[in-house]
């Protein structure tokens, strides 16, 4: 049976866990002939390739180097010909840190590392993967966050970064068309391995550490009345990356919150 992704190539960033593992797998389940996956986490990525092994080729690195995203998309093109999609996922978390607890120096080192990560990671896949996929007329996807549309969902940082994705992906429509479509998947509170940044000390948490916590505050929290998984986004990443059914979609941010932007207050 065939997929919806049947012989393409896909470039994605943070996929050694997570949200951007899943979107690898499901890729994958969906046809995909070849994933290259970007991550520092090399473990993570030695599972991947152990796992599917000549469908998933590897770079051990950080999303803030141009140089290892370009590297990315040189092993797509020379070990499977092409690039269709690029996945732009990797991304750290403020844990709801207010602006009263930084002091001048915390704030300048965690939001240079932050947005660098979560903002500037993404526009360098985008800019290492342009002229591949104006050759397939491809597609770039960037996971968002229901932080993106809304206040709560982290703290003045992280929130900040997720609205400013928004941003990028309309002007990147804007810019790239008609040749690249360039669209976002907004996922609510999902329990991946998300952690923190090393400007706060954080590096070693996870908003992950206590599942049962996070579901019960979750499933009380969403109209829909569950925690989400990483499993639950993918199907929009899937639907952004398949021309035949999203041929005409490009500017758009496609939420898979649970309900939670539906909420006045």
């Amino acid at each position: 049976m065939s997929g919806w992704l049947d012989g393409q190539v896909a470039f994605i960033t943070g996929a050694g866990d997570g949200i951007g593992r899943a979107v690898a797998e499901r890729y994958l389940k969906e046809g995909v002939r070849g994933i290259v996956a970007l991550d520092r986490d090399a473990s993570g990525l030695s599972t991947l390739t152990k796992t599917y092994g000549c469908r998933i080729a590897t770079v051990t690195g950080d999303v803030r180097s141009y140089a290892c995203n370009e590297e990315a998309v040189k092993l797509a093109l020379s070990l499977f010909g092409r690039l269709d999609t690029v996945v732009g996922n990797a991304g750290v978390f403020d844990f709801r840190r207010p602006l009263r607890s930084y002091t001048g120096e915390s704030m300048a080192a965690t939001m240079d590392e932050l947005f660098a990560i979560n903002l500037r990671g993404y526009l360098y896949a985008a800019m290492a993967g342009r002229e591949a996929l104006i050759a397939s007329r491809g597609s770039i996807i960037f996971t968002a966050s229901v932080a993106s549309f809304n206040a709560g969902g982290g703290g003045i940082l992280y929130t900040m970064g997720k609205h400013a994705v928004v941003g990028m992906v309309k002007q990147l429509a804007l810019e790239l068309a008609p040749d690249i479509r360039v669209n976002g998947v907004g996922p609510g509170g999902t329990l991946t391995g998300l952690s923190g940044t090393d400007a706060l000390g954080q590096t070693e948490r996870s908003i992950n550490a206590n599942p049962a916590a996070f579901h019960e505050k979750m499933a009380a929290g969403v109209p829909l009345g569950f925690a989400q998984q990483p499993e639950d986004h993918t199907g929009l990443y899937v639907l952004l990356a398949s021309a035949a059914n999203a041929r005409a979609v490009t500017g758009e941010i496609f939420m898979s919150d649970g309900g939670t932007g539906s909420r006045s207050v």
